[in-house]
């Protein structure tokens, strides 16, 4: 049975990582049909504006979105497009898996296989209550947590631990001294973590969880944690196993779930056929996952190591003289 996904081509290296991608999923028989939608500078240009109606109505219609990078114009006016997708489908799940793989410029080429797990809608980011005094000289945040959106993440995570066969969660923290918010989101995972009696908890304060993952990331399995920590963490880890190249990324709701490359539009090379389709392709993997066909996923992923493993194709940032497609064409090959 085929399912339509919507698909985000995005800008600057964009379109070109996602025609690799879709090339390997057609390859692999996956089973996807396409609905294209615009958004950023593409849509822009198009409609007028950076999200449009019918792209939203698209991913309604599909709840699945394959989504490449997309640039939000610097300056007043413009909001994050990617904190405005979470915000419009509740989006509250940011899944960030890092993994260690062969023949790439990684700290560590072996022993790193975490997720992490952030809040996606609630902390730091949610821009309420920002103030700046009419001299310029103070500004304020309000930052905001709750019991509910607390509970979910962290009952994300367990669920996630207890269906993949993971055995400890380790729950992000600055309760030490946020004692309202972080503290708030403390309390709710230790009530949560105790429904989970065979999944190992701990706890970690944030700038610890910093030094632990540089010095022994291979004692994390899943993290689960705040907004803003959980940004700054799930990009830590991404560096940890060859940076944002190989950094996939879900956004998960309950009506709708958007899989991505977590990286930038990269527009100094758009065009060149010299971007590296892995963090798009490993987001597919989830996607693939998310729908019910983990065979699939598996495949994917395995595909994507045995080509690391032959050097074959390989792009520019992998130290191989590749292009985009013809990397892409030596992962599907092995499918």
């Amino acid at each position: 049975m085929t399912q339509t996904i919507t698909v985000i081509r995005g800008d600057g290296i964009g379109p070109e990582i996602m025609d690799a991608t879709l090339y390997v999923l057609d390859a692999m028989g996956v089973g996807l049909a396409y609905e294209e939608a615009d958004a950023g500078l593409v849509a822009l240009e198009k409609h007028g504006e950076l999200l449009p109606q019918a792209t939203m109505d698209s991913i309604r219609r599909t709840r699945i979105a394959l989504k490449s990078p997309l640039t939000t114009p610097v300056g007043e006016g413009f909001s994050s497009i990617n904190v405005e997708l979470r915000k419009r489908f509740d989006l509250y799940a940011n899944v960030r898996p890092a993994k260690s793989f062969p023949n790439t410029k990684s700290r560590f080429p072996s022993g790193v296989d975490l997720i992490t797990v952030r809040e996606n809608t609630e902390g730091a980011y949610i821009g309420e209550g920002q103030t700046i005094t009419e001299d310029g000289e103070t500004a304020t945040l309000l930052q905001k947590v709750t019991r509910k959106g607390s509970e979910r993440i962290v009952r994300y995570a367990f669920d996630l631990a207890r269906s993949t066969g993971r055995k400890k969660v380790t729950v992000v923290h600055k309760a030490n001294i946020l004692k309202t918010t972080s503290g708030l989101f403390l309390k709710v995972a230790r009530e949560v973590a105790a429904q989970y009696p065979e999944i190992e908890c701990n706890e970690m304060i944030v700038d610890n969880t910093c030094m632990q993952l540089v010095m022994r990331p291979e004692q994390f399995d899943i993290i689960v944690t705040t907004n803003l920590f959980g940004d700054i963490i799930s990009d830590l880890c991404a560096g940890l196993v060859g940076g944002l190249g190989l950094a996939p990324g879900a956004n998960i709701g309950k009506d709708a779930a958007i899989f991505e490359a977590v990286h930038g539009t990269a527009p100094d090379i758009a065009g060149q056929g010299k971007a590296n389709p892995c963090a798009l392709l490993l987001g597919a993997a989830q996607l693939l996952d998310h729908i019910g066909k983990p065979d699939d996923a598996t495949r994917l992923r395995k595909a994507i190591v045995a080509t690391l493993e032959a050097q074959d194709n390989l792009t520019p940032d992998l130290g191989g003289t590749g292009t985009t497609m013809s990397f892409a064409k030596a992962i599907a090959g092995r499918t």
